[in-house]
């Protein structure tokens, strides 16, 4: 399910089904760096909508964390950690950031929710047909990770 009205009312109505939050997480970048920024922020954009549309009634796609790369990560963090101490008191049995960030690596023992690092592919130059086939595969590789989580938890 996605943050749109009509989806957040069904997520409502049956929300113990929908254990699992979503977030995506970009930085922004300028200058030098905007072009790769807007590339990671394409590719985890397609990724996080097929994974989405892959999970529809298990999990709910949240808008995404963005900062600006020449933040403070201490205070980054501690915005992303608010988030998450909401989100986990709205119900949600699993977090899970999903980012091309490589900086948040350093982090992800300091987050409750769980980190999924994918590095960027760029598909800038790709047709719709293979950005889609490249963003599959990525999305079928997850499958696995997500169902690892959920089992884990049932088991606790």
């Amino acid at each position: 399910m996605k943050w749109v009205p009509q989806e957040v009312e069904t997520y409502l109505t049956a929300k113990e089904y929908v254990d699992t939050a979503v977030i995506p997480v970009y930085s922004l970048s300028f200058g030098e760096e905007m072009k790769q920024s807007a590339a990671a922020f394409e590719f985890i954009s397609l990724l996080t909508g097929h994974l989405e549309r892959q999970f529809t009634g298990r999990i709910l796609l949240f808008p995404p964390f963005t900062y600006l790369k020449s933040d403070n990560m201490d205070n980054v963090l501690s915005n992303l950690l608010n988030w998450e101490d909401n989100i986990s008191k709205s119900e949600f049995k699993h977090v899970i950031y999903i980012t091309s960030e490589l900086d948040w690596r350093m982090y992800e023992n300091r987050l409750g929710g769980s980190l999924i690092w994918l590095p960027s592919m760029p598909l800038g130059s790709m047709s719709e047909p293979q950005k889609m086939e490249v963003v599959d595969s990525q999305v079928k590789q997850l499958f696995s990770i997500f169902t690892q989580k959920w089992r884990n938890n049932e088991k606790s």
